[in-house]
């Protein structure tokens, strides 16, 4: 995935995407996944990171301790996020840079890369 050197908004999903699925009810803990502690280190600081989760807002404590605990930085988390898809819309820059970028990844399988392209 190639982005512009602008600063970016990241939506993140929380369950299955950062963390073991449903790990704070099976395991009784957060679990975080492989490469996202080292991915989230490189997010520049000026980007945004907004979290989304379908967890109730009753869990929210907890996942801000488990997420400070594992120095992973956000400026925002979403609670009661239905769980169907999540739809983004944006428009397109006049240079033709597309301002909006969806991945889905495999449940519990974090492997994601950026580069930054100072050409676009």
């Amino acid at each position: 995935m190639e982005l512009s050197p602008l600063n970016h908004t990241w939506l993140i999903d929380v369950d299955g995407t950062i963390v073991k699925h449903n790990g704070y009810i099976i395991d009784g803990q957060d679990t975080l996944l492989d490469g996202v502690k080292e991915f989230f280190d490189n997010i520049p600081s000026g980007d945004k990171i907004i979290l989304l989760t379908a967890r109730k807002k009753e869990f929210l404590e907890s996942l801000k301790t488990f997420l400070s605990k594992n120095n992973i930085r956000y400026d925002h988390i979403l609670t009661d996020i239905p769980m169907g898809e999540r739809i983004l819309i944006n428009d397109k820059k006049p240079s033709g840079l597309n301002t909006a970028i969806a991945k889905n990844l495999n449940r519990n399988e974090f492997m994601i890369s950026y580069k930054i392209n100072e050409d676009i």
